[in-house]
């Protein structure tokens, strides 16, 4: 089975990415954080550090587009091709509330002409540049039978392949991912199709597989962060698990990356606490100790937390997200 990493606004930039591909790896794509196409015809600096070419040397790179301008999203996708990169992956997933009010990500799903029309202009665009279009989607905006009239429209364009996330904007990312809905796309839908949502363990993969054994793709988020070995389990690599030893070295280079390029201990540690979101649930029984971290004010506050947490506590057996702390 193939892995690929889902985008996290604020966490997988490319400095995340050279981490994580050096020391865990196997993944088949890492997807970026999305890009935003506008009227100035001008990537922001974040946007084009992340996708250059000498930020991603030996990675898998898809560079995502979040918009519904279709002029604006050629241009950019003429720029990424300039870069090197043949593949786009559109986003019509995203929920968040200004998102969504500018019918942008899942805000277009509940626009289906305009979406109609987006996507013929935008595969017209791709193909002029001999590239190829994936679609991250959601289910609908409000009701899951608007997945039914969804699949058909994507039948319609030229995708290379169909990423689902099962559930509707309105769900954001509580409830639980709803498989029928999947289930139609795997009974219907013409293209390639890859799965996500709430994959945090290998059981929850296995478990997913035995019920669509025929779906070779899955996309994982917040389950790679919990365990960013998981991906190598997933893929069946012998060996494959979480180590302390490994998992040091790791944060490590995350934590000197962002050293070197933000200004001021405090920014440094701000982006170190985000990871801490989700790889605090690689330890067992260490709560107390994950707060000490995300409250620590100081860069000697901070790695002194973080030794303490790597010499005193347990790796959770398995480890595994287990949702988002208050």
């Amino acid at each position: 089975m193939k892995c690929s990493f889902a985008p996290m606004e604020g966490i997988t930039g490319y400095l995340f990415r050279n981490a994580h591909h050096q020391f865990y790896g196997h993944i088949d794509h890492y997807y970026t954080p999305f890009i935003t196409p506008t009227q100035t015809r001008k990537l922001t600096s974040r946007e084009l550090n992340d996708i250059l070419p000498e930020h991603n040397a030996g990675i898998p790179v898809i560079p995502q587009i979040l918009g519904n301008h279709a002029e604006n999203f050629r241009w950019a996708a003429e720029r990424i091709r300039e870069l090197g990169y043949r593949e786009i992956n559109l986003n019509l997933g995203c929920p968040s509330a200004t998102v969504v009010s500018k019918h942008r990500g899942a805000g277009l799903l509940g626009r289906t002409e305009e979406l109609e029309g987006f996507l013929d202009s935008i595969c017209d665009s791709m193909q002029r540049l001999g590239m190829e279009l994936s679609v991250k989607t959601r289910i609908g905006m409000a009701d899951p039978s608007e997945f039914e009239d969804l699949i058909q429209l994507y039948n319609r364009f030229p995708l290379k392949e169909l990423i689902v996330h099962p559930r509707v904007r309105t769900d954001f990312y509580k409830n639980h991912p709803n498989l029928d809905a999947f289930a139609l796309a795997v009974q219907e839908s013409r293209h390639p199709l890859c799965y996500n949502g709430d994959l945090f363990s290998i059981k929850d993969v296995q478990t997913f597989h035995q019920r669509f054994p025929q779906v070779e793709h899955v996309m994982v988020g917040r389950g790679l962060l919990a365990n960013p070995s998981l991906a190598g389990e997933i893929c069946g690599v012998s060996g494959a698990g979480l180590d302390k030893k490994t998992l040091r070295a790791y944060h490590d280079a995350i934590f000197e990356a962002y050293s070197q390029i933000a200004s001021g201990d405090r920014n440094v540690l701000f982006k170190m606490k985000e990871l801490w979101c989700y790889l605090g649930d690689a330890f067992a029984d260490s709560e107390k100790q994950i707060k000490k971290i995300r409250k620590s004010q100081h860069r000697s506050d901070y790695e002194t937390a973080v030794s303490r947490l790597f010499a005193e506590y347990p790796l959770a057996d398995p480890p595994a997200f287990r949702g988002w702390k208050p």
